[in-house]
């Protein structure tokens, strides 16, 4: 049987109470879908129910479930879930996990929180590049970390520790998912992930990666930490094609057969993308959900950019 729920009578759960998990929180209780929502946390106060563990998830029995904790403990938490219930909905932030675990998911639907699939400007050239054969795919994603949580110090956020599933090439995943979810599998010729920059972290700020995408098109991407004012491009030419996409500024700019067309999207707010990521969870519309499987895909190709720059290291010599 499939998984059917009945509107406005949902219970949610949201594990963990840090930034996305408060974000996931508000966004889910704007909503009309769900009749009540519970946080797992050791926070006190907070605007929510609160429990402690994840034993009594199994009393609470809700119907969706929002893994947001730090990276280092999807895995676990994702297991404790598939061993203990069946026909949830659970969408896991991403990245899936910190790194590529065997994990067969067979008694719920597990989606990974791959947002930026619901940005129009991506949407759009998915639309547009159907089809097209191309040459050149060029993304960058770059910003300060010391800004991204301001009220904390950027130095005890996950992002700057190993354990708990930080760095860039984690962090700013969302690149390498929705370039393979657009173009199909990225086959790496050269990557670098490592730490460059004088920020006080454990992880790596910088990837740089070359390759050939599952259509035959080159590929650069280019992610940091370090940037101080935000860049967010995708840079894409093919065959009777030109387009530049902003997704700090929801602009998009396209040459099309000779023809030239601009979009904007100034009312775009960002809880709009993981409010659209949610509806279509509930809805069981996958047409722009990461699935359980995509989500796997996605650690693989992480997992290899690791080997790869590792292998690139050691093979450099000293001065």
């Amino acid at each position: 049987m499939g998984i059917n729920f009945e509107r406005n009578s949902l219970k949610a759960l949201v594990i963990s109470y840090g930034s996305i998990g408060r974000r996931h929180a508000e966004v889910l209780d704007s909503m009309d879908d769900l009749k009540k929502i519970v946080i797992l946390s050791s926070q006190s106060s907070l605007p929510f129910e609160t429990i402690t563990s994840m034993d009594n998830i199994l009393n609470f029995n809700p119907d969706y479930i929002v893994i947001a904790s730090p990276t280092s403990r999807h895995y676990e938490q994702l297991k404790f879930l598939e061993n203990n219930f069946k026909d949830k909905k659970i969408l896991v932030e991403k990245p899936l996990f910190e790194k590529h675990h065997e994990l067969g998911v067979l008694k719920n639907k597990v989606f990974v929180g791959y947002n930026i699939r619901f940005n129009p400007v991506v949407q759009k050239i998915k639309e547009t590049i159907a089809d097209r054969s191309l040459w050149n795919l060029h993304v960058f994603c770059g910003s300060y970390l010391p800004d991204w949580r301001p009220s904390q110090n950027y130095r005890e956020t996950s992002s700057a520790k190993k354990d708990s599933g930080g760095g860039v090439l984690l962090d700013l995943s969302h690149e390498l998912d929705y370039l393979q979810w657009m173009t199909g599998p990225i086959q790496i010729d050269h990557a670098v992930s490592e730490k460059v920059s004088d920020l006080d972290i454990e992880t790596d700020d910088l990837l740089l990666l070359y390759g050939m995408s599952g259509s035959g098109a080159h590929v650069h991407i280019s992610l940091n930490y370090f940037i101080r004012k935000p860049i967010r491009l995708v840079l894409i030419d093919g065959e009777g094609i030109s387009i530049r996409g902003d997704l700090i500024a929801d602009t998009l700019a396209m040459v099309v057969d000779g023809v030239e067309s601009n979009y904007s999207w100034p009312g775009l707010e960002r809880n709009d993308t993981y409010r659209a990521q949610h509806k279509a969870v509930l809805d069981n519309d996958q047409y722009h959900l990461c699935t359980y499987g995509e989500g796997i895909e996605t650690m693989s190709l992480i997992d290899k950019i690791r080997t790869i720059s590792n292998q690139w290291k050691c093979s450099v010599p000293f001065a």
